[in-house]
């Protein structure tokens, strides 16, 4: 649990455009929420992390971003490629098949048909061409809200893609829910620009696609090289590959889709077969440099702590984060009514590889782990929730519940008043500072 940190280089300080281009290498291909990249994931790994870093790589055609489903109303799962990696990276993604170019409703059918047509658009042209599909086939003219929510559908089905990152970034905003047409919903100037998350240019993620393709002289990549392309990818990200890895990517054909890349790769001497991390099966293929990385990090005999203990705040959706993925949650049952899951908005934070803290979604409820009985340890990982505060990711942490009791009648009350949580009117409040 110490390695996937220290492999994905969290908290190494590594800062800079070339630091982040390394980083969307690692990362490529596995959806994260788009409320979570930008905030926590890419600043865990990139020093000094600003938005405008991915703005230059976009800019510049370094990366792309494909939608891999969506996570309610304001928020779904993102994937970034390097365009000239997508052709062999997402057609090994499971998800739905051709059969979708025909699915949805006569809107969603209508803007895949103009983009298919026209090419890239600017949103003012797909609000046109949704008037003009209503009117020629007798439809109600739809509101710019029915044409957005028609849109952003075909993107979390991966259909369509935007070339700039802003209309990611606009979900997490408050906007408007009414359905009054584009026209008289906002100011002159507004109704020309549109509304944020509709910002950029939209485009079918298949035209990127027919561009790699012709870029490599018309040859689309067979499907022996997607699978060997996936499989450096997995070994790219997690060092160490396991069966449970892979399942947690949502990969079509899981492990045994790999399976037999690594067993080549294991006979020509690319990769090692072993049991590497106790705990996670006999399937486990590692890269000599994430061995010699493993063997670095294992603690002595009889130690109860590495030589040089970390304690690091995750997202709970990070591939950096292995429990609930690669490994299964620490069991107390007589501490946790239900296990932690890797929600979007929640937060973990580990010590030395162990769970510590787990912090759910809105930050109302904790669930503690036995680290946390150590003193010393528990103010370390309070420390840690407490820089969430200080870099204006949570606005608030307001406390109601510890291991699904009221915090007032929880046993850690003292000790949580003590750490720097105080009492308001409903559950405990963490200040900024100690």
């Amino acid at each position: 649990a110490r390695f996937l940190p220290a492999w994905h280089g969290v908290g190494a300080g590594a800062a800079g455009i070339d630091r982040l281009a390394d980083v969307i290498g690692q990362l490529e291909g596995v959806a994260l929420p788009a409320s979570v990249l930008e905030r926590e994931v890419l600043p865990a790994r990139v020093a000094g992390y600003t938005p405008p870093m991915l703005d230059q790589l976009g800019a510049a055609g370094e990366v792309v971003w494909v939608g891999a489903g969506s996570l309610g109303k304001d928020d779904g799962r993102v994937a970034l490629y390097r365009p000239d990696r997508l052709a062999l990276l997402l057609p090994t993604r499971a998800g739905e098949d051709e059969a979708s170019a025909t699915a949805g409703s006569w809107l969603h059918i209508a803007l895949r048909a103009h983009l298919e047509e026209r090419g890239a658009s600017f949103h003012r042209e797909l609000l046109g061409a949704a008037f003009a599909a209503a009117a020629a086939g007798d439809h109600h003219r739809p509101t710019e809200r029915e044409m957005l929510d028609a849109l952003w559908d075909l993107v979390w089905a991966g259909e369509v893609t935007n070339d700039t990152f802003q209309p990611l970034r606009a979900l997490r905003w408050p906007r408007r829910s009414g359905g009054r047409p584009a026209a008289r919903a906002r100011s002159r100037m507004g109704a020309r620009m549109g509304p944020p998350e509709a910002a950029g240019r939209w485009s079918l993620v298949v035209e990127t696609l027919r561009t790699a393709a012709a870029l490599a002289d018309g040859k689309e990549p067979t499907g022996t090289e997607q699978r060997a392309a996936l499989a450096a990818s997995l070994l790219e990200r997690y060092g160490v590959v396991t069966r449970d890895a892979v399942a947690g990517e949502n990969v079509r054909g899981g492990f045994g889709a790999v399976y037999p890349v690594y067993r080549e790769m294991e006979e020509r001497g690319r990769v090692r077969r072993g049991y590497f991390v106790e705990g996670l099966g006999g399937a486990q293929f590692a890269m000599p440099g994430a061995i010699d990385r493993l063997r670095s990090m294992r603690r002595g005999p009889g130690a109860a702590a590495s030589d040089d203990p970390r304690t690091v705040l995750l997202a709970a959706t990070d591939p950096a984060n292995p429990y609930g993925a690669a490994l299964a949650w620490p069991r107390d049952d007589a501490r946790h009514a239900r296990t932690p899951s890797r929600s979007a908005g929640a937060y973990v934070v580990l010590h030395d590889g162990d769970v510590v803290l787990y912090l759910e979604r809105g930050g109302k409820s904790m669930q503690t782990f036995a680290p946390f009985d150590d003193e010393h340890i528990g103010g370390l990982a309070v420390d840690a929730l407490r820089s969430l505060l200080g870099d204006g990711r949570l606005k608030r942490l307001q406390l109601e519940r510890v291991d699904g009791i009221a915090i007032g009648e929880s046993p850690f009350r003292e000790r949580l008043s003590a750490l720097g949580f105080r009492q308001a009117y409903r559950g405990y409040v963490l200040g900024p500072t100690g």
